[in-house]
């Protein structure tokens, strides 16, 4: 796509200025795929965590939920920051912290200070995703959006699946500290081709001081987000509610979620608006997307520690498992694409819901 036809499609103000958009897309597909990956590559290696740093494979599991948590919370504040730093700045920022931490995981000395860097790594990747969508938003112009939105899909949703094979392979027949090095070249490109290509749009420079942060609310949304990931992760591992870590935590959970909700309804600019949950659209399409997400992280994670700890399965055939997934996966983006324009949308969820459904019945009986 030419300069010349973006100008024509899509507000000038709005859009990056660059020769090739789908360059953009590319690349930032490419950084939220690293970012994504992440979520599940480190599964299939917690047994060699475990073991090199000798702990017990419980608290080497701590590997993952910190991710998760630390993703979880800077994603509530990652719209202010990018309007006060820039989105272009903010995306560099959020993909060289996420590169240089994963570097550090790579060299960490022992657990906690893999904690500690997985915790960066998890502020640097969680800021990138949604700033990723709004970019990719701004380059394309409104007829060419939907297939910008397919390549980063395909990116999104097959990272999870791919995870476990790569991060098995790695670990298998390199070291589990590959697992996170592997980060460190593709960062280092994303980032020259990011700062090369991209510039940053009229309307973002004119708004970076529009809306004040909304302090009070992020606390309470962070602390209401790390919490419930805390328990759902810890819970199996700590007998749930016999455990007063569990317990405390849950409280916490539920403080924070009761207090949020009448601190963010009575806000001018909240930090989560609230009210976009209870409209049918929006509150609709949440639901779907938090099943969806819920599901593919719960089976990514999940599967892999089951075969290898029950079924003795070398880490590189854990990830294995979920390969033909993620290969259909794939195929199945570029189908949806086209049948989204001749189908409505809702039969088409309601089809693969009823398809996922079917399925996880069925893996009951692995």
């Amino acid at each position: 796509m030419s300069a010349a036809s973006i100008r024509t499609d899509a507000p000038a103000a709005a859009r990056s200025a660059v020769a090739n958009p789908w360059l953009i897309a590319v690349v930032v597909a490419l950084a939220s795929f690293m970012e994504v990956l992440d979520t599940t590559i480190a599964n299939v290696a917690l047994p060699y965590i475990a073991g090199g740093m000798g702990v017990s494979e419980d608290e080497a599991s701590w590997v993952v939920t910190t991710y998760l948590v630390s993703n979880a919370i800077i994603l509530t504040a990652s719209s202010f920051l990018a309007r006060m730093l820039g989105r272009k700045t903010f995306f560099l920022i959020c993909l060289g912290l996420f590169t240089l931490s994963s570097l550090l995981c790579g060299f960490a000395p022992n657990l906690n200070a893999l904690l500690l860097f997985r915790i960066l790594q998890g502020f640097g990747g969680g800021g990138m995703v949604p700033v990723a969508q709004s970019i990719l938003a701004d380059s394309f112009p409104p007829a060419k959006r939907g297939q910008a939105f397919a390549v980063f899909g395909v990116a999104v949703v097959v990272a999870p699946v791919v995870g476990p094979t790569l991060g098995g392979w790695l670990s298998d027949n390199l070291s589990w500290q590959w697992c996170f090095l592997i980060n460190v070249p593709v960062g280092v490109l994303a980032m020259a081709l990011i700062a090369a290509i991209l510039s940053e749009p009229k309307r973002q420079q004119s708004q970076q001081q529009a809306h004040g942060f909304d302090v009070i609310g992020f606390i309470l949304v962070a602390t209401f987000l790390g919490a419930l990931e805390v328990v759902l992760d810890r819970g199996l591992e700590d007998d749930w509610f016999a455990s007063t870590f569990i317990v405390t935590f849950s409280v916490v959970c539920a403080v924070a979620f009761v207090l949020m909700i009448p601190w963010e309804l009575s806000r001018r600019n909240p930090m989560i608006d609230l009210r976009m949950v209870a409209t049918r659209q929006f509150g609709a399409s949440f639901l779907v997307m938090l099943a969806t997400g819920a599901i593919l992280l719960a089976t990514t994670q999940f599967v892999p520690q089951l075969v290898q700890q029950d079924f003795g399965y070398t880490a590189t055939w854990a990830g294995l498992l979920l390969s033909p997934g993620g290969i259909v996966t794939m195929l199945m983006m570029i189908v949806v694409g086209r049948l989204a324009a001749k189908v409505q949308p809702k039969f088409l969820i309601v089809a693969g819901a009823v398809i996922i459904a079917i399925s996880m019945y069925e893996m009951t009986n692995v």
